[in-house]
């Protein structure tokens, strides 16, 4: 093994990428996380795994054969409708599709399978970093326990401890929620939503007012309930009353028809509020000394596909970047940081316009339009 040591904070898709292309060249690397354990909670939904980056990480982490075993074959079909149910949009999918769905969980277990046992130290919760000179850091976790490094990388998401160290950014919250509701047994318990649904995506938007569907492996439907809506008005409902908080958000959807509606009167999962924040558009920081960010610590932005992909794929570059220089570790670091300020860029500008094609004031339509235009352009 190569002797530089890299101290990752987060056992996310980026953290674990990067720790395994790491690994294949030969470079350890420890990564902390506050989970107790690999199944401590759920792992989220499908991922379309995009060519020019999910799939060029999992490349260089040497595993895709390994993600193409976990494919959700016919996931990537996709149909959009109106609140009365209504098709406008049916797209099949015909297996030339070059974005295929995973589940999150999946993906993630083939990443810890690729890795060291002792590679991720579980319980660690990091409470706060320090700089303790000469580029080092001293890293305290929630036990008091502390531990000190000359390379660390935050892949600790959205609220990360360790952006601090770089960026005075904070995230904030952009006037839209998601509400995170499931269905089980979907086709024998739910068989009017599960027609709605279809066999891949299903997408129900009217302006600031919507319903994003996923047909899931294992007969299930996992929702989305996407409102413009302040941060107020999200605080007063009680969501430990999920009775109470289910009525409060069907409500919203008064005049929808019937199977839209079930995906959040029938949620069989208490619901789950998700408020969407952003880092500023373009975020970036100075090179400081033996330190850097990847994934939603370094450009979190609003959910468009994409975040889950350029995770990965940060990941995946600075892992070669580093093995690249592994005695010159700030010369990785500048070379990593330099193509991801780069290359994220235009992805600020594409989230905020798929949210709005999604709720904006043409909604349904604008989605339609969207799709429309992106097969042609596949087509030509």
């Amino acid at each position: 093994m190569k002797t530089t040591s890299v101290t990752i904070v987060g056992a996310g898709l980026g953290g674990l990428t990067l720790a395994r292309v790491l690994h294949v060249h030969g470079i350890h690397a420890t990564v902390y996380e506050a989970d107790r354990s690999a199944q401590s909670r759920a792992q989220g939904g499908q991922l379309d795994i995009h060519e020019n980056d999910g799939q060029r990480a999992l490349a260089a982490a040497g595993l895709t054969g390994e993600f193409r075993a976990i494919i959700h074959e016919g996931a990537e079909a996709a149909r959009v409708l109106d609140q009365h149910g209504k098709v406008l949009l049916d797209i099949p999918d015909d297996g030339t599709a070059k974005r295929p769905e995973v589940l999150r969980g999946d993906l993630r277990r083939i990443l810890l399978d690729s890795l060291p046992d002792d590679t991720v130290q579980w319980g660690h919760k990091v409470t706060g970093v320090r700089p303790v000179g000469d580029g080092r850091y001293e890293l305290t976790f929630a036990d008091g326990a502390t531990v000190t490094t000359s390379v660390l990388v935050g892949a600790d998401g959205a609220w990360s401890k360790i952006r601090p160290l770089l960026s005075a950014a904070e995230p904030e919250y952009i006037g839209t929620t998601f509400i995170e509701t499931y269905l089980y047994d979907v086709d024998e318990r739910h068989p009017a939503t599960a027609e709605a649904v279809g066999v891949g995506a299903m997408y129900a938007f009217t302006p600031g007012t919507g319903i994003s569907a996923h047909r899931e492996a294992g007969d299930i439907i996992h929702t989305y309930v996407e409102l413009n809506r302040s941060a107020e008005w999200i605080a007063g409902i009680d969501f430990t009353d999920p009775t109470t908080a289910t009525a409060r958000i069907a409500a919203e959807f008064d005049g929808w028809a019937t199977e839209l509606v079930a995906l959040i009167t029938e949620g069989e999962t208490a619901p789950v509020a998700r408020l969407i924040h952003t880092l500023p558009d373009g975020h970036r920081w100075d090179r400081v000394p033996g330190v850097t960010l990847l994934g939603d610590a370094a450009h979190l932005m609003p959910p468009s596909g994409d975040g889950a992909n350029l995770a990965m794929f940060d990941g995946a570059e600075l892992g070669k970047a580093i093995a690249a220089h592994p005695d010159d570790i700030e010369t990785a670091l500048t070379t990593y940081e330099k193509e991801m300020f780069a290359s994220c860029e235009a992805f600020y500008t594409d989230a905020r316009e798929v949210l709005d094609l999604c709720l904006g004031d043409r909604a349904p339509f604008g989605l339609v339009d969207f799709f429309n235009v992106t097969a042609d352009a596949v087509a030509d």
